[in-house]
């Protein structure tokens, strides 16, 4: 396997996630899962306004999201700078009722799925997007399932 780093990063409003390397390698086993080759990945978890702004500014899209991927290549290789609010995970969380960790692990994997080149932009693909966020949620190692104490 090539060289490639898997960063996590804090931005304005933003909150980093617990066990990074444990995580790490669940990312990996993902894409590898998915026939990808791992690439640099930057995670970038930010608040509510600092995502806005960039959604407005790169996609033209005036709402709130939980996370805009931005690829650097295509696959295999899964590659790129995923943003994600940690506010709206928050939210999300107790709107499904759902430990917080979950929840960012779904947007996580989500993020990576994109890279994988799964789409979620109609009723089929979102389908298939969460059956495969479920699936990948599902081989977390048992420490990435603990609330975050925090």
């Amino acid at each position: 396997m090539a060289d490639f780093t898997i960063d996590f990063h804090c931005e304005d409003g933003g909150r980093l996630p617990q066990h990074q390397e444990l995580l790490h390698d669940w990312i990996v086993e993902t894409i590898l899962a998915h026939g990808g080759q791992p690439g640099d990945i930057n995670y970038i978890f930010c608040g509510d306004d600092y995502l806005h702004r960039l959604n407005v500014q790169y996609l033209s899209h005036d709402t709130l999201t939980d996370i805009i991927t931005f690829p650097f290549g295509d696959f295999p290789l899964v590659s790129g700078d995923l943003f994600i609010s940690t506010e709206r995970v928050a939210d999300n969380a107790r709107d499904r009722a759902l430990p917080y960790v979950t929840e960012l692990h779904r947007v996580v994997i989500h993020g990576v799925l994109h890279l994988c080149g799964q789409g979620d932009k109609t009723d089929e693909e979102a389908a298939t997007m969460r059956r495969l966020e479920d699936q990948a949620l599902l081989r977390r190692p048992d420490e990435l399932t603990q609330p975050d104490e925090r």
